[in-house]
């Protein structure tokens, strides 16, 4: 079953959500308006006919702008769940559908209170095009510099991978960093260091390795907490998806200095596992961020990546 999905973004910053009427599918929960695609109907088309009919608005489908693609299972209910974003209109929107409407900055909504394929839609409402990552034999002090610099550079996701350093040293960075972090409202990730994050509080988060989504049985921070993973495959894909992570990178895209030896997935084979995944994902691997029109063609969040960000 093909689904589209508006995003809708008000001068403010904030989207618009529907909860679901009793009756239907999932009623109560909250999600993105729109619906499914008619025989021979265009996604463009169908949206601008459901945002119509649920919420009494007119769109031009042409200015649409492509944010997720969601393949999701209910059960016996398999869709692919299009997202796009939606930032004019005519008409002011109502519950023609629903049973109520909502808009709020995408920062303040609960995941919990949304159908679970409409969770990844929020994640990637959420995230900027970039992820930075600092470089790996950076001192405490460069790391502390280039982190700095990047926030104030207008960057609001970093992530804090030190590997040569100790897990104290690496906390210490953070916590120098973080009171700057929380003033952006930006977010700062740390590698792989799940408890790290957990005493941080706020503004932190974890980036996890691959070899622990397999490890893992459940989410491992609040919701409130950003979790990323490192992925390579449609395999890990699948496993940073059921975990609950809020998005992935996925690497490596063109050849990389640091793993020479690693075969890069080339942009078609990026695109083919990133609309498959069922969360926003990265590209990873020789890009920086004049890449990231590259990347959002190729249906990637944006684009993730050390030297040419730093």
């Amino acid at each position: 079953m093909q689904v589209v999905a508006g995003v809708l973004v008000d001068d403010r910053g904030r989207v618009l959500i529907a909860q679901r009427p009793p009756g239907k599918h999932l009623a109560g929960l909250w999600e993105f308006p729109g619906g499914k695609l008619e025989p021979g109907e265009s996604a463009g088309a169908a949206l601008e006919r459901e945002l119509d009919e649920e919420l009494g608005i007119a769109v031009d489908p042409h200015s649409f702008e492509a944010l997720i693609r969601v393949p999701w299972n209910y059960g016996a209910r398999e869709m692919v769940l299009e997202a796009m974003v939606v930032r004019a209109w005519n008409g002011e929107p109502k519950a023609l559908d629903a049973a109520a409407i909502a808009w709020h900055e995408p920062w303040a909504i609960d995941p919990a209170i949304l159908a679970p394929a409409d969770r990844p839609i929020l994640a990637a409402a959420r995230l900027p095009g970039h992820y930075p990552i600092t470089p790996a034999l950076a001192t405490p002090d460069e790391a502390v510099d280039g982190l700095l610099a990047a926030l104030d550079r207008g960057e609001r996701l970093l992530q804090l991978r030190l590997p040569a350093q100790p897990v104290e040293v690496v906390r210490a960075v953070a916590s120098r960093v973080l009171p700057h972090v929380r003033r952006f409202g930006a977010h700062l990730l740390l590698n792989r260091d799940i408890e790290g994050a957990l005493s941080l509080g706020a503004g932190a988060g974890v980036h996890l390795g691959a070899s622990q989504l397999r490890d893992l049985t459940e989410r491992p921070l609040p919701p409130a907490c950003i979790v990323g993973a490192s992925c390579h495959d449609a395999t890990e894909l699948a496993l940073a998806s059921r975990l609950g992570c809020d998005f992935a990178t996925l690497s490596p895209v063109l050849p990389t200095a640091s793993h020479p030896d690693a075969e890069p997935l080339g942009w078609p084979r990026f695109a083919q596992l990133a609309e498959a995944a069922s969360l926003p994902v990265y590209a990873l691997g020789g890009l920086g961020p004049e890449d990231m029109a590259e990347a959002r063609m190729h249906a990637g969040q944006g684009v993730s990546g050390i030297r040419r960000f730093f």
